[in-house]
């Protein structure tokens, strides 16, 4: 994979990475979501460097490519036997202590003179600090950069800690904040489809938008998480990342130049402007049985679901509430974001229902990604009205994206770091969702199969109710 860059004398020069050193690999996500997309990768040939898998597991590098086999004959359909033995001929393994000096010198000498560095971290979150400072002490973090999965940090403190700890000794710039809702294509979408069309970007602000609502439902449990999900909960999961990640790219005013610089200035605006959410705007709660899932904690008070209003101060959208919904044992499984227009002046020539729905721009994430734009038109038997939907399917229309790891991975490797997450961006939201993710109250009961607790729609009182999400 190779980025040129220009010097001042419009020379070329050469950034490729050299190698790329991926810590777990043994791990679930590598096997899940890693190896899959290294596949896609190579199937494109845009792998051109050795990789180098480090676990503690009494693997050797036979054992890995076996493990790498497994991976992709279960997760890829009629894989093509050429491209994985060209993967496989790119991987290394390499057992050790991720806190021992010996497990880096021996790394050392696998990399061998490899100057231009990506490390993956694909560990627990304690280990992300112990790592990068032990890679950096024993004189491997020249010319790296630092692929770092989420969660990081757990509140507000945690993350300046770990911001610290890492800052003293390695620049911001190095480090790749992971969140693969930032590699997802409607997501990317979001930003040409404000940015490059005269038809949406000049409705899209508070004279003519009344809410905005995003949703991330799921029809199914925590199931055999339970360890790993009662320490986090929704708020954790998906809120302070995933969605509000969302959020930015709908609210921001337009990058002034290009770079990803320039992008996440115009993200952290958004969050800047953005209000400590008021805990009496919030509501949690948990579905019935999840006390029962092995791994969670007698009496916990996760919130597997939480709905919530939150606020921009800024001259787009001043007075414009906006609506977030997330949770499990749900309904349906759907991830999109509404927004909910104004209603237009009411003319007794037009025969309209006494409650017209508002007009609507729906950016679906999942299932299956799409734009809808919902309109009134005059029914077929001129009798009254309908309501008409305009679809767009992103598959159909543009063609089956990459998946959201192939395509970080990728810009990782290329050194673009505009689907990163920002030091200051991640600070922002913990802000924001700070008093929450600290809160010791009982979240409120629902129902497996429901919408959650009854108790949300205060949340949106006065305002279009939760919408059920558009999964047709």
């Amino acid at each position: 994979m190779t980025t040129t860059l220009k010097t001042a004398s419009g020379q070329n020069v050469d950034r490729s990475v050299e190698v790329f050193v991926i810590f777990g690999i043994s791990g679930d996500l590598a096997k899940k979501m890693t190896f899959p997309s290294l596949y896609r990768l190579e199937e494109s040939n845009k792998l051109t460097c050795p990789i180098i898998g480090v676990a503690m597991d009494d693997w050797s590098t036979d054992g890995l490519v076996d493990h790498m086999r497994s991976s992709i004959a279960s997760t890829i359909e009629n894989p093509d036997a050429k491209v994985i033995d060209r993967l496989a001929s790119r991987l290394r393994y390499l057992r050790g202590d991720f806190t021992a000096d010996s497990t880096y010198q021996a790394l050392a000498n696998l990399m061998g003179s490899a100057q231009r560095k990506l490390y993956y971290l694909e560990i627990p979150p304690v280990l992300f600090a112990p790592v990068v400072e032990a890679v950096a002490k024993n004189g491997l973090a020249t010319d790296a950069f630092f692929l770092i999965e989420k969660p990081f940090g757990h509140d507000l403190g945690s993350a300046k800690e770990l911001n610290d700890r890492l800052h003293a000794v390695i620049d911001e710039q190095q480090i790749l904040r992971i969140d693969h809702f930032l590699g997802k294509q409607p997501v990317l979408d979001l930003f040409y489809l404000r940015f490059a069309n005269s038809l949406l970007e000049p409705l899209w602000n508070r004279d003519h938008v009344s809410a905005i609502q995003v949703n991330m439902t799921e029809d199914f449990g925590v199931e055999d998480r339970g360890a790993f999900y009662d320490p986090v909960g929704a708020l954790r999961d998906v809120v302070q990342n995933h969605l509000l990640q969302v959020l930015a790219l709908v609210l921001m005013e337009a990058p002034s130049q290009p770079g990803d610089r320039a992008l996440w200035d115009r993200k952290a605006d958004v969050f800047r402007a953005m209000a400590t959410v008021d805990p009496s705007q919030v509501i949690r709660g948990q579905y019935q049985g999840y006390q029962d899932v092995p791994g969670v904690r007698p009496g916990s008070k996760t919130e597997t679901y939480v709905a919530l209003r939150l606020s921009v101060d800024s001259w787009r959208w001043e007075g414009v509430p906006i609506f977030l919904r997330a949770g499990k044992a749900l309904k349906a499984t759907a991830t999109e974001v509404r927004l909910i227009f104004r209603h237009p002046p009411k003319l007794s020539s037009l025969e309209l229902p006494s409650h017209v729905v508002p007009n609507q721009v729906i950016l679906r994430i999942d299932p299956e990604p799409g734009l809808r734009m919902t309109l009134f038109s005059k029914a077929a038997d001129s009798t009254g009205s309908d309501e008409v939907h305009l679809d767009l399917p992103f598959a159909k229309e543009l063609g089956r994206a990459p998946e959201p790891y192939q395509l970080l991975i990728s810009h990782a490797l290329e050194g673009n770091h505009s689907l990163f997450t920002r030091e200051d961006v991640v600070e922002e939201t913990w802000r924001i969702l700070d008093p929450l993710v600290q809160s010791t109250t009982k979240p409120v009961t629902y129902a497996r199969g429901t919408w959650g607790p009854d108790s949300a729609v205060d949340i949106v009182r006065g305002h279009l109710a939760w919408q059920v999400p558009w999964t047709d």
